[in-house]
């Protein structure tokens, strides 16, 4: 277990992009694995543009994953454009879940045929609380992202190295080639 620990350190010191990656394709999991309450509460209340906050959702959340990994490639400098694309792509995800959650609000509490949640229309609610979910886990990684220069070094000062006992007592090594 103790090697495995350093290995994982090792690798995190090498990229320490990883850990807002990992954080952002939780997010996407989170949302993606739950899709059907989002479907079945835009299928049930209709809300103008509730389909479409959907469809960005998902579709922005992959490029964004995309945009990202290309944004640190390999033993190459971060590139710029494709971070800001990233964020950019984020935010929109961003919008249309704060929209999405504003059409179910607004279809609870109108005043003209208000849909009244029940046992059986459980998943409206649960479809706001996933939303809400998904925004903490979006923003907890993009923080992470934005904050990469700061914590980057913190990371790559963690030592690492495995402590091997020298042989004290093989002297000093003849290099100049002439046998005596």
């Amino acid at each position: 277990m103790k090697e495995r620990f350093r290995k994982f350190l090792v690798s995190l010191k090498r990229k320490p992009h990883m850990i807002p990656l990992a954080v952002l394709a939780i997010a996407f999991l989170v949302y993606s694995l739950r899709l059907t309450v989002i479907s079945n509460t835009t299928a049930k209340l209709q809300g103008q543009g509730m389909g479409l906050c959907g469809f960005i959702t998902m579709l922005f959340s992959m490029l964004g994953l995309v945009s990202f990994g290309r944004a640190f490639p390999h033993r190459k400098p971060v590139n710029k454009v494709m971070l800001c694309l990233t964020f950019i792509l984020f935010g929109a995800v961003i919008f249309a879940d704060i929209k999405y959650i504003g059409l179910v609000n607004n279809a609870l509490t109108r005043t003209e045929n208000a849909i009244e949640v029940t046992a059986a229309t459980a998943y409206i609610t649960e479809s706001v609380t996933l939303l809400r979910v998904h925004l903490g886990i979006l923003a907890a990684g993009l923080a992470l992202t934005a904050l990469l220069p700061l914590y980057t070094p913190l990371i790559r000062k963690i030592r690492t190295n495995i402590l091997v006992e020298s042989n004290g007592e093989m002297g000093a090594l003849e290099l100049s080639g002439t046998e005596e």
